[in-house]
C-alpha cells in the first residue's frame, strides 16, 4: 500500500485522502477512460460481443461447478508432463512451499513476472525475509516495487504515477539523472532486468489459465518478460489460484478473445505462452525443474454459496475497475487490499471471511451495475455487494445510526399520511439552509454528499401534490386529440383493406 494511505484505517478515510490528491485523480481518470474506450471499440469491432460474453460465462460456470474434477485432471496431466504440483490450503502453506523450494535450490534471487496471487500472499516480503532477492520484471510492477507500494490496478499496477515520478524513481536506481522520456526510461529498465534474468536462480510466474486436458499453463503478457522468466532460469515456480482452470484449449479460444479486449482493448496480447512441463531433451530452452503451487486461500469457501460462487468466474481483466465511477475517483490503494475496484470490494471480504475487518469495503460502490455491464463473463458484482452489505448487518456489524434511520424511513414511506407530513416538515425545516434553491451545508448526513456536490432543495409543490392538476390537463389533452387520432386510424385501416391486407405500415 502506498505510504499516503497506509495510516488510514477505513475505506472512507483512504478515499478522502485520494479525493484530495488531484494528480492521482487525474492520472487514474485519464488511464481508465482510455482503457474503457479501447475495450468498447474492440468489442464493437469484434461483433456479437454479448454472445461471446455468455459463452465465456457458461465455460466458467461449468468449470467452477466441476472444479474438483478439473483440478485433479490438471494435476494428473501436469505431473505426467514432469511438473511438481503442490496444493496449498492457506496463504501460509503456499509461502512455505515456495520458500522450501527456493532454499533447497540455495537460491539467491528470484525474478518474477506479473502475478496478483504472489501479491495476495505477500511473497516478496517472505523471500526477502530469508535473504532472497525478489525482482519484479513487469515494468509497472518494477516501478511500484522501487516505490515501496502495492499495485493500484490489476492490469496496470502503476496507473497512479506519471513519467516524471517514474523518472525520479529510476534515477535513484540508476545513480544518475534520467530524463522523463518513456523510451529512455524503458530502455534503462530493459538493460537492468536483462542482467537479472541471466543471473537469477528461480523464475516465478502467475497463471492466467490452466488447461485441464493437457496439464498446461497459459500466460498473457505484452512485454516479453514472462517468456524470459519461463525460459532462462533453471527452476520455475508458478503460483496459481485454484479457480484459474479451464477444461480445454478450445475454451482458451473464447478466453483469449475476451480477456485482452476487456483488459486493454487489444485483439490479442503481444505474447501468449502455453507451457506444458519443464524442458525436454529436444528443447532449446526452458526450466529444468518446474513447480506449480495451486492456491486455495479462501477460494473454496465460495463453492456452493449461491450468492458468491460466481465470484470464482473472474478472469482478472480489470474491466470492472475501469468502468466503476468510485474506482475512477479514488484509485486502487483506497480499497486497502491486494484487489481493488468492484472485484476487490467483493473478493477481499469473501476470501477473508472476516466481516469485522472488512465491513466497510462493500460500501465503496454506487451499485450502478457498470461493473456487470463491463465484465466479460457477466459476474453480478453489484448483486454480490448488496448481499455482502446484508450479511454485514445480519452478523451484527451494521451501523446502528443507519439502522435507526432505515427504520424511520420505512415507517414514513409505508404510510401516505406520514409521508405527506414529513414533506411539509421538510419544506419548513429546509428554509434554514436553502440558498438559491440549493443546500450546501455540510452538517450531519449531508456532510459526505455536500463535500463534493450540491443537494437540491425540496420543490414548493411535490409531484404528488401537483398530480391532480396534471392529470386533468392530460385527460383534457387526450379528449382534444381523440377525433384526430380516430380519423388517422380509420384512414390507415381503409388503405390496408384496399391493398388486400398485405401492406405493412
Amino acid at each position: 500500500m502506498s505510504t499516503t494511505n497506509s495510516a488510514a484505517s477505513s475505506v472512507k478515510e483512504r478515499a478522502d485522502l485520494a479525493l484530495n490528491d488531484e494528480f492521482l485523480r487525474n492520472a487514474v481518470r485519464f488511464t481508465t477512460e482510455r482503457l474503457r474506450g479501447g475495450k468498447k471499440k474492440a468489442a464493437e469491432e469484434h461483433g456479437n460481443w454479448d454472445m461471446w460474453r455468455e459463452r465465456g460465462r457458461q465455460i466458467r460456470l461449468h468449470t467452477i461447478a466441476h472444479l474438483d474434477y478439473y483440478l485433479n485432471l490438471f494435476a494428473d496431466n501436469a505431473r505426467a508432463n514432469g511438473v511438481h504440483v503442490h496444493f496449498a490450503d492457506t496463504s501460509a502453506d503456499a509461502v512455505k512451499i515456495a520458500l522450501a523450494i527456493a532454499e533447497r535450490k540455495s537460491a539467491k534471487s528470484v525474478v518474477k513476472s506479473k502475478s496478483m496471487v504472489t501479491e495476495e500472499l505477500h511473497l516478496n516480503h517472505a523471500l526477502e525475509s530469508i535473504g532472497i532477492e525478489a525482482i519484479e520484471s513487469d515494468l509497472g510492477e518494477y516501478i511500484i516495487q522501487l516505490a515501496g507500494e502495492t499495485p493500484s490496478h490489476i492490469i496496470i499496477p502503476a496507473i497512479h504515477k506519471n513519467r516524471y515520478q517514474i523518472a525520479e524513481l529510476l534515477s535513484k536506481e540508476a545513480g544518475e539523472t534520467l530524463p522523463p522520456d518513456t523510451s529512455i526510461l524503458a530502455g534503462f529498465v530493459r538493460k537492468k532486468l536483462r542482467e537479472k534474468f541471466l543471473e537469477t536462480d528461480i523464475g516465478m510466474t502467475g497463471c492466467n489459465f490452466a488447461i485441464a486436458e493437457t496439464g498446461s499453463m497459459v500466460l498473457f503478457e505484452n512485454e516479453g518478460n514472462a517468456r524470459m522468466v519461463t525460459t532462462v532460469p533453471k527452476t520455475q515456480i508458478t503460483l496459481m489460484g485454484m479457480e484459474r482452470i479451464i477444461p480445454s484449449w478450445t475454451d482458451l479460444e473464447v478466453m483469449a478473445t475476451l480477456l485482452p479486449r476487456s483488459a486493454t482493448g487489444q485483439k490479442l496480447t503481444v505474447y501468449m505462452s502455453g507451457i506444458t512441463g519443464p524442458r525436454r531433451e529436444q528443447d532449446a530452452d526452458g526450466p529444468e525443474e518446474m513447480h506449480i503451487i495451486i492456491v486455495d486461500n479462501g477460494r473454496s469457501l465460495q463453492l456452493g454459496d449461491p450468492e458468491f460462487q460466481e465470484l470464482l468466474n473472474c478472469i482478472r481483466c480489470g474491466a470492472c475497475l475501469n468502468a466503476c465511477p468510485v474506482y475512477r475517483h479514488i484509485g486502487g490503494h483506497a480499497y486497502g487490499g491486494t484487489y481493488s475496484g468492484p472485484i476487490g470490494a467483493v473478493l477481499t471480504p469473501a476470501l477473508k471471511k472476516n466481516v469485522a475487518e472488512w465491513d466497510d469495503i462493500a460500501n465503496a460502490s454506487s451499485l450502478c451495475g457498470a461493473c456487470y455491464e463491463a465484465c466479460p463473463v457477466k459476474i453480478p458484482l453489484h448483486d454480490m455487494l448488496v448481499s455482502l452489505r446484508r450479511r454485514k448487518v445480519e452478523s451484527g456489524h451494521g451501523n446502528k445510526i443507519e439502522a435507526i434511520g432505515m427504520k424511520g424511513f420505512s415507517a414514513v414511506m409505508s404510510n401516505s399520511g406520514r409521508f405527506k407530513g414529513m414533506l411539509k416538515l421538510g419544506k419548513i425545516g429546509q428554509k434554514l439552509v436553502v440558498r438559491n434553491g440549493e443546500i450546501r451545508t455540510k452538517l450531519g448526513p449531508l456532510k459526505g454528499w455536500n463535500s463534493y456536490r450540491v443537494t437540491p432543495s425540496l420543490p414548493e409543490k411535490s409531484f404528488r401534490e401537483g398530480w391532480g392538476t396534471l392529470e386533468a390537463e392530460l385527460r383534457q389533452g387526450l379528449k382534444e386529440l381523440d377525433p384526430e387520432v380516430r380519423q388517422r386510424m380509420e384512414t390507415i385501416v381503409k388503405e390496408r383493406k384496399a391493398g388486400g391486407g398485405h401492406e405493412h405500415g
